[in-house]
């Protein structure tokens, strides 16, 4: 995202993994590390993906430290795409090396776009009954492509969801379809496309919003 970016080499499953890690803005208290997942590897996905980047960039002018890194087979990390199992494990793995738990362990906050959305629930679910995570966001979640895990009850207010209403990609009405049976909420961006072409600074400003509010 700019000069200051740190490039990484974690350690997964199937071998290396590409991260990028960007420091909470000068003079803001850091608040935690979010992690934060791309789009489908197969189409494209990568961690310079630009929802991806502008999700990172919110998180850091909020005082989040901000870790982007390539799921299996993307980039310069080891593997071949396994369909969403081996990503969340790739997931997983990458916040226990950049926010380890224990004494002294920081925040957590996790975030994903479409695949990366998809992945992330399930990441949320897993991680929820084990330690604490301050904020999810997802984005343009893979609703009508793959089965997207329930949000625990616990953590509606501190999660939240972004979808284009014009996404020809995922139709809004898969993601409500997935949400409504939780009775959880869905911020709709009117006229918004699946990659919010001309609106990334709108979503910028919904998350940073969500960030900055009571959990």
């Amino acid at each position: 995202m700019n000069a200051q970016t740190e490039r990484l080499t974690l350690t997964g499953a199937a071998g290396a993994i590409e991260a990028a890690r960007d420091a909470a803005a000068d003079g803001v208290p850091s608040r935690g590390v979010a992690v934060i997942a791309h789009p489908h590897p197969l189409f494209g996905g990568t961690m310079d993906n630009k929802v991806v980047q502008t999700l990172a960039r919110a998180f850091v002018a909020c005082g989040w430290t901000a870790v982007r890194f390539n799921f299996r087979g993307v980039g310069g990390t080891a593997g071949v795409h396994d369909e969403g199992r081996g990503e969340l494990e790739d997931l997983l793995v990458v916040v226990r090396q950049v926010a380890p738990e224990g004494s002294g362990a920081v925040p957590i906050a996790l975030a994903g776009f479409s695949f990366g959305a998809f992945v992330t629930s399930h990441a949320l679910a897993r991680l929820w009954g084990e330690r604490a995570v301050e904020r999810a966001v997802l984005v343009g979640t893979a609703a009508s492509r793959f089965k997207v895990a329930d949000v625990p009850a616990e953590a509606h207010l501190r999660t939240l969801v972004v979808h284009g209403e014009a996404d020809d990609t995922v139709p809004l009405s898969a993601v409500m379809d997935w949400a409504r049976p939780q009775t959880l909420p869905v911020t709709v961006v009117p006229g918004g496309g699946h990659f919010f072409h001309g609106q990334l600074p709108l979503l910028k400003g919904l998350v940073m919003r969500h960030l900055q509010s009571a959990p």
